[in-house]
Formats: C-alpha cells, sequence, structure tokens
C-alpha cells in the first residue's frame, strides 16, 4: 500500500531541523492564532451538544412536535458520531485543512438553517446537517495540534481539549437558557455564524495550504463508508431507544425489536465492515494499527473512560433536580465540582506530561483517583450532605480529566504523522460509543433498581401496604421532574393525602439508590480502563516527531529508555 505525504508532515527529505520542531512550521503569531480558531469551533461544536437542552421545551411549543423531542439532540450525535472517522481518513488523503474548513462551512449551513426551521422535522433534519460537520472539527482540530507541537510539547494543549469540552457543558444550558428567555430559541443556533464566520476566517488564511496529493477520490474506501454508516445508525438508534418510552408508555427493553433487533443488526453490519476493511488497500478505519500494543491498549481505555464519563454528567444533574428540586438550568451548575476537576485536571496533566515526557504512572495514578470517586458516589443517598457530595463529584472530575488529553498524546505518538487524523477520529469515535453504551447500560440499570427500591423506602417511610401496587405502577411518571406532588394528589385516595410528604421522601430516596447504583457501572469501567491503561510501555515523549510513514509504532529501539 503506497503511503502519501501529509500537508502536517516535515518537508520531503528533511527530518527535523532541531529538536523541539514541529511538523508544522508556523510563528508563535500565527500558531496561536490557528489554536485559537480551532479551540473556538470546538467549543461551538461541543457546545450544541448541551445549548439545546434548555430551549428545546419552548422549541416544541413553538414547531408542534413533541414526537420528535429526543431526535433534535440525537440526530445531532448520530450524525456527528458516524462521520468522524470517515473525516478521519479523508483528512489523511486530501489534506486535514480543506475538510476541517469544508465540516465548519457544514457546520454553520446546519447551524443557520436549524434557526431557520418551520416545523420539527425540517429541524431534526437540518440539526442531522449541523451534526455532519461536527463530526470533522473534533478529531481533525486535534490532528492539526499534533502537527503543529512536537510529541513533547503536545500535552500543553491538547488538555485545552478537555477544558474546552468541560466549559461547553457548564455554560451550555445558561446560554441556552437565557437566549430562549431573552431574543428567541432562533438565536440558540444564529449565535454559532458570527464566531464560526471568524474562526473560519483565520483558518482559511493563517493555516497552510495543503500540498499536491496523489490520493483521489477514486481510492476512497466507499464499500467500508457504507458499512460503517449501516452499521452504526441502527447501532446507535437501538442504543437511544434503550432510554425512551415506547408508544405503550413503558420502557423499552433490551429484547425489543427496537432496541436488541437494532443493535444485532448493527453488530452484524459492523461484523462485515471489519472483514471488508481488513481486505482493502485504504480502509477508513485501519485494522492494522491496532497491531500497535499503545495504540490498542489506548483506545480500549477511551472506550472504557466513556462509558464512565458521560454517565456521570448526565445522571447528576437528574439527580439534582428530582432529589434537591432545582431547575434544569440550575442542575448544570451544581455539579460544578466534576466539570472543574476535569477541566484542571486535563489542562494540568497536559502541562505535566509536556515536562516529563512520561505519561503512563500519571494516567495510573488519575484513573485510581476516578476509581475512589465513583466507589464514593456508590453510596449516594437523598440526604447526602453537599459537601460531601462535591467532594466526591470532584475526585470523580480529577480522574477523569487527564484521560481528555493524556490518550490524545499516547495515540498520535504511537502513529506516523500521516495516519494522525484517523487515528484520532478513531479515538474521538470510541469515546463517543463508549458514552453510548455506558448511558444505555446505566439507564437499564437505572430502571431496575428504582424499581426494586420503591416499595422498600415506601415501606420504610410507613406507607400502608395496600397504596404499595399503585404507587409502584406509576413507577415511570415518579422518576420524573417537576411537581410530583401534584400527581400523587391525583392518584391517591382523600385519606391517604396527608401521606403525601413521606411519599415523596421514598421516591426522593429510591431516586438517589438508583442513581448510586450507576456508578457502579462507572467503577467497573474504571477499573477495566485501568487494566487497559497498565498494558501500555513506560516509555517517554521525543521531543522530535517521528515522520517515517512505514512504521506501525515507534520500535523499542527508537523510544528512549524508561527511566
Amino acid at each position: 500500500m503506497s503511503v502519501e505525504k501529509n500537508q502536517l508532515e516535515l518537508p520531503a527529505g528533511g527530518g527535523a531541523s532541531g529538536r523541539g520542531a514541529a511538523a508544522l512550521a508556523l510563528d508563535n503569531r500565527a500558531r496561536w492564532a490557528v489554536m485559537g480558531a480551532i479551540l473556538l469551533t470546538t467549543f461551538l461544536s461541543s457546545l450544541d451538544q448541551t445549548v439545546v437542552g434548555t430551549a428545546l421545551p419552548r422549541i416544541v411549543t413553538d414547531l408542534n412536535g413533541a414526537g420528535l423531542y429526543t431526535w433534535v439532540v440525537t440526530g445531532y450525535l448520530l450524525s456527528s458520531t458516524i462521520t468522524g472517522p470517515i473525516y478521519g481518513k479523508l483528512s489523511d488523503a486530501f489534506g486535514s485543512k480543506p475538510m476541517l474548513i469544508i465540516g465548519v462551512v457544514i457546520f454553520l449551513l446546519g447551524s443557520a438553517l436549524s434557526g431557520l426551521a418551520q416545523n420539527m422535522t425540517e429541524l431534526v433534519l437540518f440539526r442531522c446537517l449541523q451534526g455532519l460537520g461536527a463530526g470533522a472539527i473534533f478529531p481533525i482540530a486535534i490532528a492539526i495540534v499534533g502537527a503543529m507541537f512536537s510529541p513533547r510539547e503536545r500535552g500543553k494543549y491538547q488538555g485545552l481539549f478537555g477544558a474546552v469540552f468541560g466549559l461547553s457543558f457548564i455554560v451550555g444550558p445558561l446560554i441556552g437558557g437565557w437566549i430562549t428567555d431573552n431574543i428567541s430559541w432562533h438565536w440558540v443556533f444564529y449565535v454559532n455564524l458570527p464566531l464560526g464566520l471568524v474562526a473560519l476566517l483565520v483558518l482559511a488564511t493563517v493555516l497552510p495550504a495543503a500540498p499536491a496529493r496523489r490520493s483521489s477520490w477514486r481510492n476512497l474506501d466507499y464499500l467500508g463508508i457504507a458499512l460503517f454508516s449501516a452499521g452504526l445508525v441502527p447501532l446507535l438508534i437501538g442504543l437511544t431507544n434503550k432510554g425512551e418510552l415506547s408508544p405503550q408508555g413503558s420502557v423499552y427493553s433490551w429484547t425489543d425489536p427496537n432496541v436488541g433487533g437494532l443493535i444485532l443488526l448493527g453488530l452484524v453490519l459492523l461484523g462485515l465492515f471489519i472483514l471488508a476493511e481488513s481486505k482493502v488497500a485504504q480502509p477508513i478505519v485501519p485494522l492494522d494499527l491496532f497491531r500497535g500494543r499503545d495504540y490498542s491498549a489506548s483506545m480500549a481505555a477511551v472506550f472504557l473512560l466513556g462509558m464512565a464519563m458521560f454517565t456521570a454528567v448526565i445522571f447528576m444533574p437528574r439527580f439534582y433536580q428530582a432529589v434537591r428540586g432545582v431547575s434544569a438550568t440550575e442542575s448544570g451548575y451544581f455539579i460544578w465540582p466534576l466539570l472543574l476537576g476535569l477541566m484542571g485536571s486535563s489542562i494540568a496533566s497536559g502541562q505535566v506530561i509536556s515536562r516529563s515526557g512520561r505519561y503512563k504512572w500519571l494516567m495510573l495514578g488519575s484513573i485510581a483517583v476516578l476509581t475512589v470517586g465513583a466507589f464514593s458516589l456508590t453510596h449516594l443517598t437523598a440526604g447526602v450532605p453537599d459537601w460531601e457530595l462535591w467532594a466526591w463529584l470532584l475526585l470523580l472530575g480529577v480522574g477523569l480529566g487527564p484521560s481528555m488529553a493524556g490518550f490524545t498524546i499516547i495515540v498520535q505518538s504511537s502513529v506516523p504523522l500521516n495516519r494522525l487524523g484517523v487515528a484520532t477520529s478513531t479515538l474521538t469515535f470510541l469515546r463517543q460509543m463508549g458514552g453510548s453504551v455506558g448511558l444505555a447500560l446505566a439507564n437499564t440499570v437505572f430502571l431496575s433498581s428504582f424499581d426494586r427500591h420503591l416499595p422498600i423506602d415506601l415501606r420504610q417511610h410507613h406507607v400502608p401496604a395496600p397504596l404499595l401496587p399503585g404507587l409502584v405502577r406509576l413507577s415511570g411518571q415518579l422518576q420524573g421532574v417537576g411537581d410530583l406532588g401534584a400527581v400523587l394528589h391525583h392518584t391517591l385516595p382523600a385519606s391517604a393525602l396527608p401521606l403525601v410528604p413521606a411519599v415523596l421522601d421514598a421516591i426522593k430516596q429510591a431516586f438517589a439508590s438508583s442513581v448510586a447504583g450507576i456508578f457502579w457501572i462507572t467503577l467497573v469501567a474504571a477499573l477495566m480502563g485501568g487494566t487497559a491503561t497498565a498494558l501500555l510501555r513506560d516509555r517517554s515523549l521525543r521531543s522530535v516527531p517521528e515522520v517515517r510513514a512505514p512504521s506501525l509504532e515507534r520500535s523499542e529501539t527508537e523510544s528512549r529508555p524508561a527511566a
């Protein structure tokens, strides 16, 4: 298989001009301009996963489309997840600059059209278009940063992406709520346009252009793209449906065709995709990279830690809304220690890796902290003091943060520069897939745990036995947020209304115990992620980037000896 040089490689015939040299030569002013533009576009694409949430109730009311409520978010996540590895391959073949610009343009076009949507069907379609562009931004942006800096320097800057990710979760609900209340929900999407155009202008004028390529569209792995897309769509929809209610009002089971059937279909098609990828010359997901020990161990760890991260980020705001009674917007700020820990440790770990050139023991140490935080949260109760809960969340965030930057650095140091795009996009894809699988498992554990704990907690709060069957049948409604007291007043007989406070306390305790149960998933995922991380070789990063395309990983003779 011929290997083409990437526009982010060093000039032909040259090695690095000196220690500390990067593959993409830019002066400091241009480098920081590109960094700013990349971080801005990454922030916008990440923000669009959270900013829509607080605007959705108003959007659904105006567009009269409650049946497509979740698809406004799901459509964006589906299209951005599926296209990530495809963009990664295209960026390696045709250059990172043109593919990133194409992605930003599609993202901005989807943003403008989403703001103009006249009905929910249009909005879902335009959000999918927006996701098609977003799928290019994060993996290609990280690959460009990997080429602007030497392996030893990358940690300082890759950690910023973890901070941007955490920041989007903090400010997203606030921005979405404020814009919806004070301007119009349409501007939730329009706000991307001026900021995105500034970033696009910088990328177009400052980032060096790609040289001539030997690749062509005829060489693309079209069968692989088709099978990959055809397999991921039913798989992700099946995982998403696991957390939804069926038309009959019950939660889909794993054996339901809308869940298990779609997941099975997706896995079969993905099996055919892997078979096809093993036989083509230029696959969109090069399987040969997985022969590298550090590469495959990092990918496994990222998938598992993705399961751990997204579960906490999604379920803790729900805990605060249902148990502590705060608003949806406020709940995003009650998990500030988790996000502060994630952002701070992501940046700090990048700095430590850059200064020391080592990463294995830092990663293992952070996963140990994550394990302690997850185990602490398995003891969550409705009455746990805020300061204690915040300490647990801080431990969880500090444990998760280094994985945002650390594994990116490891993967980028394990592959030649002309494969940075596909390697980085595969890592991003596996992190998102880990989150999808983790959320499906967490939702299943939560639902079964709530059904098990509710009658126990009702009895502990001295609710008479004759009332228990009726309350258990309301389990689906009682898991929601809002005025549950009104639901109980409409359901319980008049003679039982004095028991409403006791019933509400029992519901809150059952809810808290059920959320605590999902952190066993986080704990197990962290332990398995730690096992995968332990397989990494304890090597130091080099100051000079490697551009020898034929190598799969640095050989033992090329790497520095462990201290």
